[in-house]
């Protein structure tokens, strides 16, 4: 009975300790449980990878979209590129020009000029129309003044030649600046073809003549001659006004009596007859007499 108690008493003395022992050893180990990092790690692999497949979707649709953009903005190109190429001149048309009124260009006055037309060839050219315009010099498609087009429907036969005169008026506040002048012919020839020569592409100054006497100066002129004489008739009227003022008014009393008049040149005879005839009798006294003589 000893043994028996003695050994089960061994057996719970090595069987407690390894319990509690075992528990605490694993609580304090700081080592990760390797059982969760393998479920874990996969999960976080999977979502990093469809982020970045999303990322490189995205930066895939940027480039499609910049790369559309780049060949529509060439294809643009081209298009404008290929319509400004495709009206030209034909090789057996030659074309002149003569300014009529100089190589000067003043504003607001008339500029004339002649263009000549060659037919060359060995087909007849029908000329359409003749056109003019001011652009900017450092940007010609940006138009400044457009002239009318001048409508010409004019057939040249073969080895002939024809001139047009076309004239315009450069506008007033155009004047002192430089500008790029065009000048264009467009014709077709027999089969529809469409051509345009550049009879005249250079750039030019518009000019400000210098007149004597324009019409804003003789206004100008005018008023200042109207100002002055009015401030001069204002002045007389306050002179004249003040000056009236000071003069006394002289007042005709007459003559006193025949004593204050000098009768000298008065002939004797005439003063001889004036003193015999007796004097006039004034209403009053005749009209005395006429009374005494009735109460008699």
């Amino acid at each position: 009975m000893f043994d028996l108690g003695s050994k089960l008493l061994l057996l719970l003395l090595l069987a407690l300790p390894s319990g509690p022992g075992g528990v605490l050893a694993e609580s304090d180990d700081p080592v990760d449980d390797p059982v969760d990092d393998p479920v874990d790690d996969p999960a976080d692999a999977a979502v990093e990878e469809e982020e970045e497949e999303e990322e490189e979707d995205d930066e895939g649709l940027v480039e499609e979209s910049q790369t559309g953009d780049g060949d529509t903005d060439e294809a643009e190109d081209a298009d404008e590129d290929g319509q400004a190429t495709d009206v030209t001149s034909h090789p057996d048309a030659d074309t002149t020009i003569i300014f009529v009124t100089g190589e000067e260009f003043p504003a607001n006055e008339i500029v004339k000029f002649l263009v000549g037309f060659t037919n060359r060839g060995s087909q007849d050219f029908t000329v359409q129309s003749l056109e003019a315009s001011f652009r900017y010099p450092q940007d010609y498609q940006f138009y400044i003044q457009n002239f009318t087009a001048l409508p010409l429907d004019t057939v040249i036969s073969p080895q002939k030649q024809a001139s047009f005169e076309y004239s315009f008026i450069p506008a007033q506040p155009m004047a002192g600046r430089p500008f790029g002048l065009v000048i264009l012919l467009n014709y077709q020839d027999s089969e529809g073809n469409v051509y345009q020569s550049a009879v005249y592409n250079q750039t030019v100054t518009i000019t400000e003549l210098d007149e004597g006497l324009d019409g804003e100066t003789m206004f100008m002129y005018v008023f200042l001659g109207g100002l002055v004489a009015l401030m001069v008739f204002g002045m007389y009227q306050v002179l004249e006004s003040r000056t009236r003022k000071r003069v006394p008014v002289k007042v005709e009393t007459g003559t006193g009596g025949m004593n204050d008049v000098d009768i000298s040149w008065i002939p004797q005879e005439t003063l001889n007859v004036m003193n015999k005839a007796s004097p006039r009798a004034s209403p009053r006294k005749r009209a005395t007499r006429t009374a005494g003589a009735t109460d008699q």
